[in-house]
């Protein structure tokens, strides 16, 4: 069973960027299609992004295309989301999740594996 621990949340400026990280404990994270998912107050887990297991085809939300670009390194078992021109709508806790089976999907019970989540908190 794969362990994921987020980090790189934090406050930013409307426009400004961060990258988060999610690192997992496990060496066979190669195997594991990744994604990033967020939580705003009274909302619903939303989609963000993911990656396949080899790193190509990264699916992204339509929110979020042109602006946050999901990347992958696999000899350090970890998984980024870099995240520019951040809007107040953007404010959210994101999760990082992996699924065992090959395809980037958007939908959050396939996945397998969750962190703890971190916070990203935008000012206008």
């Amino acid at each position: 069973q794969v362990q994921l621990v987020e980090s790189g949340g934090g406050l930013v400026q409307a426009g400004g960027s961060l990258r988060l990280s999610c690192a997992a404990s496990e060496g066979t994270f190669s195997r594991y299609t990744m994604g990033w998912f967020r939580q705003a107050p009274g909302k619903e887990r939303e989609f963000v992004a993911a990656i396949s297991r080899g790193g190509g085809k990264p699916l992204n939300a339509d929110s979020v295309k042109g602006r946050f670009t999901i990347s992958r390194d696999n000899a350090k078992n970890t998984v980024y989301l870099q995240m520019n021109s951040l809007k107040p709508e953007d404010a959210a806790v994101y999760y990082c999740a992996a699924r065992t089976n090959f395809w980037a999907v958007q939908v959050a019970s396939e996945y397998d594996y969750w962190g703890q989540g971190t916070q990203v908190t935008v000012s206008s």
